[in-house]
């Protein structure tokens, strides 16, 4: 199916205004109503990091990793080729978007870095975290770690964002030099142009990372599934926006990698399947999260002292989900009670597997996502190239959270020892050349 980029373009934003009735980070975008460049004043970078390289990281949001090949995302396929391709790249569980946008930008698992779920409580604060509320997504407490803006502005290198998770809040006091609010009413053509703008400024002004992100795939497969025309067609219009902002970038003549990742993959759901929710007594219990993955807390000492005998009941009634205890979850999640120093996961959760999951009303969506890590359907993309790369390099599958350590090399920028992160740098830094590609 050959589609022109026009009709890509009307064809996602028809789609558009149906999704923001079950996308978090849709009604993030239309509450915002903030379209104007932020600018944090009085930075530059210092003459040591004006010659380090350039990166555009680049997410697509629910880009699962056989869609480029599916759906012929011919520019993608051709760059990657050139350049360095995952066989598949894992999310970190659960494998929702706000948890692994910031598990990449911060070398940390969902538990240690908190952001345990897109909608989750926190017994410390007493309060609740949603992507849809701005007030929350803006308020650094909820954040742990230092992502990499933070740790390059602090060695002195300035970076911009074009939308990634945390990047509006003021974490450990820095936000990135540059940054929009988000806001999917700047049109695509407005995005490129900003970045081109910011690697044209004089030296001491420019940006050495830049992260951009998009949200189309990920609305059509929750909108229509992943088989659907419609993201056939958002992969299109991806496919070619890369390319356009590929070449916009060349004409400034600097020498730029980029690397290009999803954050999660997809499932193909029934609607005849959709599972519903325990019911419990609310005066003792709350419940979070989605139709993926749901959270149960105790809110008081009545509650507490149910546990037990909830999650037993729990168990003898669990058909097409499993039932833990925060304290129990599969190691290889890394999301249990003694990751979670924060207690935001759920005293007990529900994990369903696909094509079954919870309904909490609203429209039924065709596709979604956040479930067990492992599934194949859960795997994400990962492609990088440019100068830093080396070239025609295959690997295997990794966890995403390996991409911080190997970036900041890239930059070369040192990461404190006592900053703890949970991504090796022995797991991508085969990919770089030696000293980096400069």
């Amino acid at each position: 199916m050959k589609l022109s980029y026009l009709y890509v373009k009307r064809l996602f934003l028809c789609g558009l205004i149906a999704f923001c009735l079950i996308s978090p980070l849709s009604i993030t975008g239309l509450l915002a109503q903030d379209t104007v460049q932020q600018v944090v004043p009085g930075r530059e970078n210092l003459p040591a990091q004006e010659k380090k390289p350039y990166l555009i990281m680049i997410s697509i949001d629910g880009f699962r990793w056989d869609l480029a090949d599916k759906y012929n995302a011919r520019f993608l396929k051709k760059m990657r080729s050139c350049g360095v391709e995952a066989k598949s790249m894992q999310p970190s569980y659960p494998s929702l978007t706000f948890p692994n946008h910031y598990a990449i930008i911060t070398g940390l698992y969902p538990a240690h870095h908190g952001l345990v779920d897109n909608y989750f409580y926190d017994p410390k604060k007493q309060a609740t975290y949603k992507v849809s509320n701005k007030n929350a997504v803006r308020d650094s407490s909820w954040y742990g770690g230092e992502p990499l803006w933070v740790l390059a502005e602090k060695a002195g290198m300035l970076t911009a964002s074009f939308y990634w998770v945390g990047s509006e809040a003021a974490i450990d006091g820095v936000r990135p030099t540059y940054y929009y609010k988000y806001n999917e009413k700047i049109p695509i053509d407005s995005r490129i142009s900003a970045v081109k703008s910011w690697l044209e400024l004089p030296e001491a002004k420019r940006p050495h990372l830049i992260t951009f992100y998009f949200p189309e795939v990920d609305h059509m497969e929750h909108l229509h599934g992943v088989d659907a025309p419609e993201t056939a067609a958002a992969v299109k219009f991806v496919d070619q926006s890369i390319e356009q902002l590929y070449d916009s970038c060349k004409l400034t003549g600097l020498p730029i990698n980029f690397i290009v990742l999803s954050d999660h993959g997809f499932a193909n759901l029934d609607t005849t399947k959709y599972l519903s929710a325990p019911v419990l007594d609310t005066s003792h219990y709350l419940i979070r999260g989605g139709s993926a993955l749901t959270h149960i807390y105790a809110r008081d000492e009545v509650g507490q002292r149910g546990l037990s005998k909830l999650y037993k009941q729990l168990k003898l009634n669990a058909t097409h989900y499993k039932v833990y205890k925060a304290s129990k979850t599969p190691h290889f999640w890394h999301y249990r009670t003694k990751d979670d120093p924060n207690g935001r996961i759920g005293d007990i959760i529900l994990v369903p597997y696909p094509p079954y999951s919870f309904y909490f009303g609203g429209r039924k969506g065709l596709g979604a996502h956040g479930f067990d890590n492992r599934l194949q359907d859960m795997q994400a993309t990962f492609y990088c190239w440019g100068p830093a790369f080396k070239q025609h390099q295959q690997i295997k599958s990794f966890p995403n959270v390996a991409i911080y350590p190997m970036v900041a090399r890239l930059l070369g920028i040192e990461i404190p020892k006592t900053l703890k992160i949970d991504g090796k740098i022995k797991t991508l830094a085969p990919i770089l050349k030696e000293k980096d590609g400069h």
